[in-house]
C-alpha cells in the first residue's frame, strides 16, 4: 500500500504547469493517493485533458486572509493545540524579522489552516517550489510534525534569498530540481548534499507520439510558402518575447516568413504594441493560451520553434522549458538561448540552434541560417527527437520520485539553521 500524499501547490490547475499535472498523474498510477492543496484558485478559463484524468480531490486555502477571516481565525485557535505550533511560531517570528511583509504573515496563516485541516491518513506533504509554497509547507510541517519535501523549478530557485533557502533545505526531507544549474546551486546551499537531487521532468511520450510525416523542405523563398515560426509560452519578461520580435523584424527582406504564438499574459498588449512599431504585425497570429493537444499540431505544422529565455533582473528565468521538450519530440528545430538547463537539452548545431541571450542580431542570424538550411533544419530536427525518446521519457522522474517516497523518515528536524 503506498502512502498517501498531500501536495501543495502555488495555483491549481494551471496551463502553464503540465509537468505538475503530468507528475501528479504519474504518482497516481504508481499507486499513490495525493490529496491537492492550492494556495490559489484557477485563473486560467482552459483546462489541459490531463488535469480531467486526475482523481485526487483539490483543497483551496484561503488566497488572502482577509477573505476568510474566520476560517483563519479558527485555524490558529486550533493550531495552537498542534505539537509544534510554537516551534512553527518562532520560525515564523524569525523569519518576518528577515522579511517584514505582509506576504510572509499570508503564509503563517495558511499554513496553520493546512494544518487544521490537514487530511486523515495523510503522512507525508509535498510541495512544488521553493518560494512561498515552502514556506507555507514549512510552517504546516513544523505544526503537525509531519516531514516534508519540495520540488524546486526556476524562478523559486534563483529569486528566493539565500538564508531561506538554506533554512529550507535543512528543514526538508528532501529536495529534487529539474535542471542541473539548478542542482548545483542548491546543493551548494545544503548542509546535506545528499538530499538534492537532481530529475528531469521529461514527457509523457503516449501524449506526444512520434510525427511521421515530413515537414517540406521550406526555405522562405517562395512567397507562397512562408517558414512559420512557433513559440509557445506566456508573454512575461523572462521569455524573450520582446528580443525575439526584434530578431524576427531584421530577417532580411527577401525571406517570406509568419510568426505564430501561442500563450496569454500581462505583456501580451506591450508585445503587439512592439510588433506594430516594428512593422512586423501583419505577419504574426496571437492565439492566446490553449490546450496541450492543441499545441500539439501546431508543432507539427511548424517549421521551426523559437524561443529567447532570458535571467531578468531580479534573477528570474526558466530552468528547461517544457515547450523546448515537446516541440523536441515532434522533430521540431529549436532556435532559443544558452541560459539555464536548455544547453543540457541541446548541443548548438547538433540537435538545435543556441545563442547567447540579450541579442537580437545573433538570434535573427541564427533563425536566418535554420530558414535557409531546410535539409539541415530536418537533420536537427530528428536529432533533437531521439535525444528526448531517449532522455526525457517522464516514466524515470516518477521512478524517482517512487523511490524518494519510500523512504519513510521518523521525524522532522526542530532545530532552524543558525542566522546568517
Amino acid at each position: 500500500m503506498q502512502r498517501k500524499l498531500v501536495v501543495l501547490l502555488k495555483g491549481y490547475p494551471r496551463l502553464s504547469e503540465t509537468f505538475i499535472a503530468q507528475e501528479l498523474l504519474g504518482l497516481e498510477r504508481a499507486g499513490f493517493e495525493l490529496v491537492l492543496v492550492s494556495m490559489r484558485r484557477p485563473t486560467d478559463k482552459k483546462r489541459h485533458p490531463i488535469h480531467d484524468e486526475i482523481r485526487a480531490p483539490v483543497h483551496y486555502l484561503p488566497e488572502y486572509l482577509h477573505e476568510e477571516p474566520f476560517r483563519v481565525l479558527r485555524s490558529l485557535i486550533l493550531a495552537c493545540a498542534k505539537p509544534g505550533f510554537f516551534a512553527a511560531c518562532k520560525d515564523f517570528i524569525r523569519d518576518l524579522g528577515r522579511d517584514f511583509t505582509r506576504n510572509r504573515v499570508r503564509r503563517f496563516g495558511q499554513a496553520a489552516v493546512l494544518a487544521v485541516e490537514w487530511p486523515e491518513g495523510a503522512d507525508w506533504l509535498h510541495v512544488h517550489f521553493i518560494h512561498t509554497p515552502a514556506a507555507v509547507g514549512r510552517y504546516a510541517s513544523r505544526m503537525i510534525g509531519i516531514p516534508w519535501s519540495v520540488s524546486a523549478h526556476a524562478k523559486d530557485i534563483w529569486t528566493t534569498k539565500e538564508w531561506e533557502l538554506r533554512e529550507k533545505l535543512a528543514d526538508a526531507r528532501w529536495t529534487v530540481t529539474c535542471t542541473q544549474a539548478g542542482f548545483e546551486r542548491l546543493r551548494g546551499l545544503s548542509r546535506r548534499e545528499e538530499i538534492v537531487h537532481l530529475s528531469y521532468h521529461g514527457l509523457d511520450l503516449d501524449r506526444f507520439p512520434p510525427f511521421e510525416a515530413e515537414r517540406p523542405l521550406r526555405d522562405g523563398t517562395d512567397a507562397s510558402q512562408p517558414i512559420t515560426i512557433l513559440s509557445v509560452g506566456r508573454a512575461v519578461d523572462k521569455k524573450g518575447f520582446d528580443v525575439l520580435l526584434k530578431a524576427l523584424a531584421l530577417l532580411p527582406d527577401d525571406l517570406h516568413w509568419c510568426f505564430e504564438h501561442i500563450g496569454g499574459g500581462e505583456e501580451l498588449s506591450k508585445l503587439k504594441a512592439l510588433a506594430n512599431r516594428l512593422g512586423i504585425d501583419d505577419r504574426i497570429r496571437w492565439h492566446g493560451a490553449m490546450a496541450q493537444q492543441e499545441i500539439l499540431a501546431y508543432y507539427r505544422s511548424s517549421d521551426i520553434f523559437a524561443l529567447a529565455c532570458r535571467v531578468t533582473g531580479n534573477g528570474d528565468r526558466d530552468g528547461l522549458p517544457n515547450v523546448l521538450v515537446e516541440a523536441s519530440s515532434q522533430k521540431l528545430a529549436c532556435v532559443s538561448t544558452s541560459i539555464s538547463g536548455i544547453p543540457e537539452m541541446f548541443s548548438n548545431g547538433v540537435n538545435g540552434y543556441l545563442v547567447e541571450p540579450e541579442d537580437p542580431v545573433a538570434f535573427a542570424k541564427m533563425l536566418e541560417s535554420a530558414i535557409r538550411d531546410p535539409a539541415g533544419r530536418r537533420a536537427i530536427g530528428i536529432a533533437a527527437e531521439v535525444k528526448v525518446r531517449a532522455e526525457f521519457d517522464h516514466r524515470e522522474s516518477i521512478r524517482q520520485l517512487q523511490a524518494l517516497f519510500a523512504d519513510r523518515p521518523i521525524a522532522v528536524p526542530l532545530n532552524p539553521v543558525p542566522a546568517p
